[in-house]
């Protein structure tokens, strides 16, 4: 584990404006910058950049965070590459880590050298094959779209690699998913008489590759088995080589082959990723919704494709956020991306996927071929059938309550009252809303993270089980053991990889829109009051549903005490009371 103190002092030598801006261009904008959101499609910046606080959020999609977290969600990085990242630029060198993790990172940089020697062998051996080449040529393949994916050719023999590696009987070979060992020890290359697909990481990195045979032998395609670097449920084809295009456009389209990611591409339309040889999952979903606003599911239109897409409908309700979409695209039986492409165009293909049938429409028909809608017992089943997948929407509450009333109005039931629960939405028919004040813990959050210094003078807060004021104790435990967290942005990584990370951010981007005269200090102090306020209203509460005869002296004059104490609670902050 990298040392705490290492990463707030390369981030102390770290100006978050110089990282960005070597990837998006940014312009002042008062005491911030502007810029475009680089992780979704807009016309009107709203990513905003602040260099006092070293924090950027996006208005518009809400991507917020450190220059750290900048190079991960952006550049693709893991943590500890993005801290290698940042210390070159600054020329810091990362500490050593433990003899356990030098051995564990070593041994991954050895998967990977095998992986890239691997890709570089198949790649030199396409030029030289021509049954792959009139394959990849009879599939309508050009040569710069094989360049561009690193297609290969693995040659239809039993120890090719033999020849590539010194040792062809090194462990990392059959750790990598590039040979297998047989019965009686015999060894052998996985992949024969194939051509060859590598699967890159976000890094650019050789994970895995995909092989297709030539000719008509099985299995049609063989991916890599999982590996310490390859997870086929997580990992998509494609992203590495269409990220850019995908971010640009806002959407990505999901196939479900090799082929039609490059074809697709090699037509003008490079914004399609490919699953592995398996069903649409739920942490691929959620890494699409990170980088685009709308994802569309291909499938073909036969019984098959229709079972694959609500396996992804399934997959894509708990991680699809209101103000996202996603859509299903069901190509004409006998057609795939990689064949409609080639026979109508890249335009073609586009146009299908802009009449892509939304979620919500591809939802609610499916149910409704389950029921009969002529009869009320029918259309309450319609209702009964649809509630756990409404319930999946947790991220999307609004799109949810809106298809209760769309069921509401084709079945004429009462929407469910869940509609109501989750965020709350605007009451445009209530003539007056009340403000409703915020908590004094959350305003005594932001100033603490506005200015870590305040947090000194915090002592006796209480016990109070908010969840804002358990995250206030956690800053605080935090800053007992690292009394130097003088930022914002030192605290959030402090919280990395923890489950307050999350909330943290979104505070510090709360902070953002503050203003150069936010008196955090004066905004700590009227909190304080009203949480100590509140504590003696709930001790005069307690003291007062005890029969008076049961109190103690002590407890007597402390009520006492708390009544003449109580009086009317001023708001929770000074400069913002909607804090």
């Amino acid at each position: 584990m990298i040392p705490q103190d290492f990463i707030q002092t390369l981030l102390d030598r770290t100006d978050i404006v110089d990282v960005i801006e070597r990837y998006v261009p940014l312009r002042k904008a008062g005491a911030n910058y502007l810029a475009r959101c680089p992780f979704h499609s807009e016309k009107t910046p709203s990513f905003t950049v602040s260099p006092t606080k070293q924090f950027y959020h996006c208005f518009g999609c809400g991507a917020h965070g450190t220059a750290i977290t900048f190079l991960m969600e952006h550049a693709g990085m893991g943590f500890v590459d993005a801290v290698k990242e940042l210390a070159s630029r600054v020329g810091m060198q990362v500490p050593d880590a433990s003899d356990a993790q030098v051995e564990a990172e070593h041994h991954r940089d050895g998967l990977y050298e095998v992986l890239a020697r691997a890709e570089q062998y198949y790649r030199e051996t396409l030029k030289t094959s021509p049954a792959a080449i009139d394959y990849l040529k009879g599939r309508g393949l050009s040569g710069q779209s094989a360049a561009r994916f690193g297609l290969g050719y693995a040659p239809d023999a039993w120890q090719p690699l033999a020849g590539v590696f010194a040792d062809y009987r090194d462990a990392l070979l059959e750790e990598a998913g590039l040979v297998i060992n047989g019965e009686g020890g015999k060894r052998y290359d996985r992949f024969r008489g194939r051509v060859m697909f590598p699967i890159r990481n976000e890094q650019g990195r050789v994970i895995a590759f995909g092989g297709r045979v030539l000719g008509s032998g099985e299995p049609k395609y063989l991916n890599s088995p999982e590996t310490p670097l390859f997870s086929k449920g997580r990992e998509l084809y494609g992203l590495h080589e269409n990220r850019r295009a995908i971010q640009q456009a806002g959407e990505v389209l999901v196939v479900e082959g090799y082929m039609d990611v490059v074809m697709l591409s090699q037509h003008g339309v490079d914004n399609a990723v490919a699953t592995l040889g398996t069903a649409v999952t739920a942490d691929q979903v959620r890494r699409l919704f990170r980088i685009a606003d709308n994802v569309v599911f291909a499938f073909d239109g036969d019984a098959a494709g229709r079972k694959a897409a609500w396996r992804a409908l399934e997959n894509a309700l708990p991680q699809l956020p209101d103000g996202k979409r996603a859509g299903f695209l069901f190509l004409p039986e006998g057609e795939d991306p990689d064949s409609h492409a080639r026979a109508h165009g890249g335009e073609a293909f586009r146009q299908l996927v802009a009449q892509a049938t939304p979620l919500s429409d591809f939802l609610i028909d499916s149910l409704t071929r389950k029921t009969e809608l002529a009869s009320q017992e029918g259309r309450v089943k319609l209702v009964k059938l649809a509630e756990p997948y409404l319930r999946q929407l947790v991220q999307a509450p609004l799109l949810a309550g809106a298809l209760r009333r769309r069921l509401a109005e084709l079945t004429g039931l009462p929407p469910e009252r869940r509609e109501f629960q989750g965020k709350p939405g605007p009451r445009l028919h209530s003539a007056r809303v009340p403000q409703v004040r915020p908590s004094p813990w959350r305003t005594a959050l932001l100033a603490v993270l506005q200015n870590p210094k305040l947090a000194r003078q915090l002592t006796d807060l209480g016990t109070d089980p908010a969840p804002e004021a358990q995250l206030l104790r956690a800053v605080l435990d935090a800053m007992d053991r690292a009394p130097d967290l003088n930022s914002t942005r030192d605290v959030i990584e402090a919280f990395r990889g923890r489950p307050q990370q999350a909330a943290l951010e979104q505070y510090a981007a709360h902070l953002i829109t503050r203003g150069a005269d936010y008196d955090a200090e004066a905004d700590l102090h009227c909190a304080l009051q009203k949480i100590e306020q509140q504590s003696r209203r709930r001790e005069l509460q307690r003291l007062s549903r005890k029969p008076l005869a049961e109190l103690t002296a002590d407890e007597q004059r402390r009520l006492r005490e708390a009544a003449q104490d109580m009086k009317p609670m001023p708001g929770a902050g000074v400069n913002n009371p909607d804090a």
